[in-house]
């Protein structure tokens, strides 16, 4: 079966609208560390509301994972991209307006929700449009554009949070989601099913996905390793700078600012250089297998220092964890075209499942650790070996599977 391989400059745009739509993607998933001083102010928040808050951009996201690698095979990314987006702009309405938590947390999730195809339809996309050698190249290019979304969340979201206040930037990010589905209409080519799904049914089944055995062994590291990083990199990073290494607000957003910015770089080099050292599965492997024990190294370090772990620490933690993004990639080169969204949104839907469980136990953590009178510090701490002790678990696990 031939892939549809677009003309380069056709791809160039592709690529340009779907990283809009990423971009918003992950300013929103990234915001709730920077306005978590005045979440928690205005709503009192204790650390498992606000980790359940955040997190429910995650299971948001997570919840129409599987349906959706249906909806991106049958039906493409044009169409589903742009109906969820849609979704998105409503949530982030309703979150300026809110007066409760109750109403923060459906926003937040109906936010998930909404952007919930941002990143696994330009993947599926690429899988079909993109030539073979360009296609990680794209996906980690995305993934360095999502990291400017996640810069743009901290030190520019603090900038005008004392002009206009956290719910007028959430209402200019509605109108920004609007001119993304406007450009997805105009230039995204329509989705020809019967070009690139396979004649016999049971290739499309979800059972195939979830009886490979690459796939198998990345579902610990898939939930607790990468759901953890998001976990750390979208809130926890933040809190940890104020109420750990004793940051005022303003210095808070500049050390997100600067582990963005680092986390930024890293995937533009790692978008340059990942395509020469792998090429296959096998070379995602080994490189998976050498290079995912780097952050967990990091991140006992940063337990052990505590109070003198700041923003840098957790930069070069973010920095190191970058060999987490062959995970995606090593997925959809597993399997068969017709089977590339079924297969990225079921690890997709355990990435963030993972992320939403793990912010919202990190926050439950952190409360009882003080509520058994455990220094803030220290009950910190507690909460970020959680996160090590399973990352630990799930790399051990992966390396006893693929050996």
């Amino acid at each position: 079966m031939n892939k549809p391989v677009l003309a380069k400059s056709k791809a160039i745009i592709i690529f340009l609208v779907f990283a809009l739509g990423y971009f918003i993607s992950n300013l929103l998933r990234a915001i709730t560390a920077t306005i978590s001083p005045e979440l928690i102010s205005e709503f009192n928040l204790t650390s498992g509301e606000l980790g359940l808050l955040g997190g429910g951009y995650f299971l948001g996201f997570a919840s129409i994972q599987i349906p959706l690698g249906y909806l991106l095979d049958s039906k493409g990314p044009r169409k589903i991209v742009s109906y969820f987006l849609s979704l998105s702009i409503i949530g982030l309405i309703l979150f300026s307006i809110a007066q409760n938590l109750t109403t923060l947390l459906i926003s937040r999730i109906l936010i998930g929700v909404g952007v919930g195809a941002c990143l696994m339809g330009p993947l599926t996309a690429y899988r079909i449009w993109f030539q073979d050698e360009t296609q990680q190249r794209a996906n980690s290019w995305m993934l360095m554009v999502g990291a400017i979304g996640m810069l743009s969340s901290s030190l520019p979201v603090q900038y005008f949070l004392p002009l206009v206040g956290w719910r007028t930037i959430f209402l200019f990010l509605a109108l920004l989601t609007l001119v993304s589905i406007i450009l997805i209409i105009i230039f995204i080519p329509k989705w020809h099913a019967k070009s690139i799904v396979n004649d016999n049914l049971n290739e499309g089944k979800l059972s195939i996905v979830w009886k490979n055995s690459l796939f198998r062994s990345l579902v610990p590291m898939g939930f607790f390793s990468y759901g953890g990083l998001f976990a750390i990199q979208t809130l926890w990073a933040g809190p940890w700078m104020i109420r750990v290494s004793g940051y005022t607000s303003d210095e808070s957003a500049q050390g997100l600012f600067l582990i963005y910015f680092c986390m930024l770089t890293s995937f533009l080099c790692w978008g340059y250089f990942v395509p020469k050292f792998s090429k296959n599965v096998n070379d995602a492997i080994r490189l998976l297998r050498y290079g995912a024990p780097i952050n967990l190294i990091v991140l006992a370090i940063i337990i052990f220092l505590g109070s003198k772990a700041g923003s840098i620490h957790w930069a070069i933690f973010i920095v190191s964890s970058v060999f987490l993004s062959l995970t995606q990639p090593a997925v959809g080169m597993a399997f068969s075209l017709s089977n590339a969204g079924k297969a990225l949104t079921s690890f997709n839907l355990l990435i963030f499942i993972g992320a939403f469980f793990v912010q919202w136990i990190i926050g439950l953590i952190i409360d009882l650790g003080i509520s058994l009178n455990f220094s803030e510090i220290n009950s910190f701490r507690l909460a970020m070996l959680f996160v090590l002790t399973t990352s630990i678990f799930s790399y051990l696990f992966f390396i006893k599977k693929v050996n």
